[in-house]
């Protein structure tokens, strides 16, 4: 029975994309793992592979339409024997068995050495299951019964499977979002009001695109609901800068040259595992204290953000934090970062001080525990050891906590750390 292809879900925001480009044709031959489409989400433009194999008797979304809602059939695949003329005889339906769900997902180093395991079947019914989500459950010996899909039907995908392995009970990916109770949402403007405000002054009306939807829609999410206080200090860069310079001459036979940020990561990072009550995200209703220090690190972009993530930040070295950094900030500005990328982490930085801001507040980014936000390193005069003035290298910092997770002594506790490891810069070599 012919079987439609679904618009799948590439990331757990996702909600529409835009089909960019058709790899395929009507009449073409597809095996699973054929790249079939490429689909811009909010975030990235990505590959769209095909789960199984058949004919693809029918395109109905044109390459190019934007908007398209998750879940919107977008082609039509035969299966061996069918022809087109099987697509007018029987109704076609969506089918679990055939949706192509999670199209991107990246098979780890080897994945392809193994076949995936059969469906499962719970109560005699059978589990639908990607590929490759079947292969990570077998390697990590969870059963796919007990996990709950969040693609088309029910399938279960590899960010089903991914959040399983993290969390105490079976979370699907979508159910990752906080979840939570609140005073309803104020009701958005009208935008043909607005508009009539305006209507005698010269304007150009600017469509938003997927990823300021979602950065809107995020952002405003977080300061509606999340209980932000703010923590601020002033930290004397002189000893940092001292060491950085010293440093940078020693590794520039190896080409590297390390910038204040990657010290600011490598302080967070250490930060967190030395107040490891504060490593932590709101989870709706509980909260996930995390082992390793996951960072993440806003990059600004045309038309919007990215917060790539450096996993295990605290036992990485100065000089592959900064090579790692660069990768993901240059792969972010041209958007070809995968979901992985970009998504989890418990902690996260925003510096402006490169573009001369001396302090800011920022807005936490959720699950996130809190935000550090960075401002420029100024000179200024201070006291110094001896009760004389003298001239530093002062940078405001504010940090930005979400209540839920961290009370205020926390906080400062961690702020503290954050503080004292980058005014003892080469303590944390140690």
């Amino acid at each position: 029975m012919p079987t439609e292809i679904l618009m799948p879900t590439l990331s757990p925001t996702m909600e529409e994309g835009t089909l960019a480009k058709w790899l395929v044709k009507e009449g073409d031959a597809v095996q699973s793992g054929d790249v079939i489409a490429e689909i811009e989400t909010d975030k990235a433009t990505m590959e769209f592979e095909a789960v199984d194999e058949g004919t693809i008797g029918k395109i109905l979304i044109a390459e190019g339409t934007a908007e398209v809602k998750v879940n919107t059939p977008i082609a039509v695949l035969l299966e061996e024997s069918e022809t087109a003329s099987d697509m007018g005889a029987a109704p076609v339906a969506p089918q679990p068995k055939a949706d192509a769900t999670a199209a991107t997902e990246v098979a780890p180093e080897g994945a392809g050495e193994t076949a995936a395991p059969p469906a499962p079947t719970q109560d005699g019914a059978r589990v639908f299951a990607t590929p490759l989500a079947r292969r990570i459950a077998a390697q990590k010996g969870l059963d796919l019964s007990q996990i709950a899909g969040s693609g088309p039907h029910g399938r279960i995908v590899k960010a089903d499977v991914d959040s399983a392995s993290a969390a105490p009970q079976p979370v699907a990916a979508a159910s990752l979002a906080p979840q939570m109770d609140g005073p309803a949402a104020p009701k958005p403007l009208d935008a043909s009001a607005v508009t009539r405000l305006y209507e005698d002054r010269a304007f150009t009306e600017v469509p938003l695109d997927g990823m300021r939807k979602t950065i809107a829609a995020r952002l405003t999410e977080a300061k509606q609901s999340i209980p932000h206080f703010y923590l601020r200090r002033d930290i004397r860069l002189d000893a940092l800068l001292a060491f950085r310079a010293e440093l940078n001459a020693q590794l520039a036979k190896r080409g590297v040259k390390l910038s204040v940020n990657d010290f600011i990561i490598k302080a967070c990072a250490l930060a967190l595992q030395q107040v490891p009550k504060a490593n932590a995200v709101w989870a709706g209703d509980r909260i996930l204290q995390l082992e390793p220090s996951d960072v993440a690190v806003a990059v600004a972009i045309d038309g919007g953000l990215f917060t790539p993530v450096l996993q295990d930040a605290e036992s990485k070295s100065l000089s592959a934090l900064s090579a790692e950094m660069k990768d993901l900030a240059a792969r972010a500005r041209t958007r070809k970062l995968a979901p992985h990328e970009y998504q989890g982490g418990s902690f996260a930085i925003s510096n402006l001080g490169m573009f001369g801001i001396d302090n800011f507040d920022a807005v936490i980014n959720p699950p996130h525990g809190a935000i550090l936000a960075v401002g420029a390193g100024v000179k200024k005069p201070v006291v110094g050891a001896n009760d004389q003035i003298e001239v530093a290298t002062i940078m405001s910092v504010t940090l930005s906590v979400d209540h839920r997770v961290i009370d205020g002594s926390l906080g400062a506790e961690l702020l503290t750390a954050i503080k004292d490891n980058l005014e003892n810069p080469m303590a944390m070599l140690a």
